[in-house]
């Protein structure tokens, strides 16, 4: 039974009951002999209306309830199902107006009902505990409709935050595989280049080359074993420590050893930063080196930290002409996706002499 009024439609169901309802009120007036037409027909017209009690609550509910109120002058039904369905509607389905209005007005006919036909005391009870019976039943289910609907509405919510959290990790699994594959490989690039030219002239440069390509090599496969392992267990535990803003000096390092010539300033007091704004700083300084390497011919590049109460903001300024940004946009693009995603903002274009990538971060 349950299930059939789970999964039937509302207009379905709405004709059972009007069916219930119906027979329940006009049967006992027919047998064992027929009452008047006119009792009959108020009997009719105090059941057959909840069809549509859905469309119109309030209308229903008193076209039901003085039909009832009139027949009981000549005839005492057992139990007034029709008034009794069309509170338990109002109560469920109705507006908090008409929630109100029915209290009142129930009573008053309710009253109009008794005393006209000089009931007793037992039938009063009798009636007042059916109507309220009926109102409670309609106010909890009113209740239970809500329950659901905000535990939907939760669920709905939290679905679109495993969502998010999925999609805002995905594009964190992105751009670090994309700032360490392109790192590492192009600096292996630019030494696997100079080591055959060295070792004709400067043996131990081009052995100190293929050094540097081994260190970076494995250097590129601890941190990319550190992404798999993410995608496997879906979750930041076990990983090893992400670089921040302390791994930039070991960055300029690796990366001078190409014969760019790098240096790193710092200006003002370092202050705690958010985990995030640590390894944005270093992704950024990543992302601007290795496009300096790949698309400027830029002999210098200088790369400034300065902390503010509020900010640190990150600067690589190269010497090459401007020609530092004439990539394929992907690294850009990533770079400002960093910065945004912790609530910076970050400008690339060409500057005095050279290229430059300023990224403003804030300091929490």
């Amino acid at each position: 039974m349950a299930q059939w009024l789970r999964e039937s439609p509302p207009a379905r169901i709405d004709l059972a009951i009007t069916m219930a309802v119906t027979a329940a009120t006009v049967v006992p007036l027919l047998l064992p002999a027929p009452r008047a037409w006119w009792v009959v027909a108020l009997a009719v017209l105090a059941s057959v209306p909840i069809l549509w009690r859905r469309r119109a609550p309030m209308a229903t509910g008193l076209v039901v309830a003085l039909a009832m109120s009139a027949m009981v002058m000549w005839e005492k039904p057992l139990l007034p199902y029709g008034p009794m369905v069309s509170l338990y509607t109002i109560a469920a389905l109705g507006t908090p107006r008409q929630r109100l209005l029915s209290i009142p007005v129930a009573g008053l006919i309710a009253a109009f009902s008794l005393v006209l036909p000089q009931e007793g005391p037992e039938t009063y009870r009798f009636l007042g505990t059916a109507l309220v019976a009926a109102y409670a039943l309609g106010t909890g289910a009113r209740a239970r409709r809500a329950q659901a609907a905000e535990l939907e509405e939760r669920a709905r919510r939290l679905a679109q935050e495993r969502d998010a959290a999925a999609a805002r990790e995905r594009t964190r699994i992105a751009r670090d595989m994309h700032d360490i594959v392109t790192h590492s490989v192009g600096l292996m690039v630019v030494q696997a280049e100079a080591g055959p030219v060295a070792m004709r002239s400067d043996p131990a440069r081009a052995e100190a080359a293929f050094d540097a390509i081994g260190e970076i090599g494995r250097g590129a496969l601890v941190q990319l074993r550190d992404l798999l392992g993410t995608l496997r267990s879906g979750e930041d535990a076990g990983r090893g420590p992400r670089p921040g803003v302390d791994s930039l000096p070991e960055l300029v390092d690796r990366t001078g050893r190409t014969g760019l010539k790098v240096t790193l300033a710092r200006e003002g007091e370092p202050r705690r930063i958010s985990a995030e704004v640590d390894v944005a700083a270093y992704r950024i300084v990543q992302e601007a080196l290795t496009n300096v390497l790949r698309h400027s011919d830029a002999g210098a590049v200088r790369v400034r930290l300065t902390w503010t109460r509020a900010s640190l903001e990150v600067v690589i300024a190269d010497d090459g002409g401007g020609a530092g940004g004439t990539g394929d946009g992907h690294g850009l693009t990533g770079m400002r996706e960093r910065a945004a995603a912790c609530g910076g903002t970050l400008h690339a274009g060409p500057g005095p002499g050279g290229f430059v990538v300023s990224a403003v971060l804030p300091v929490r």
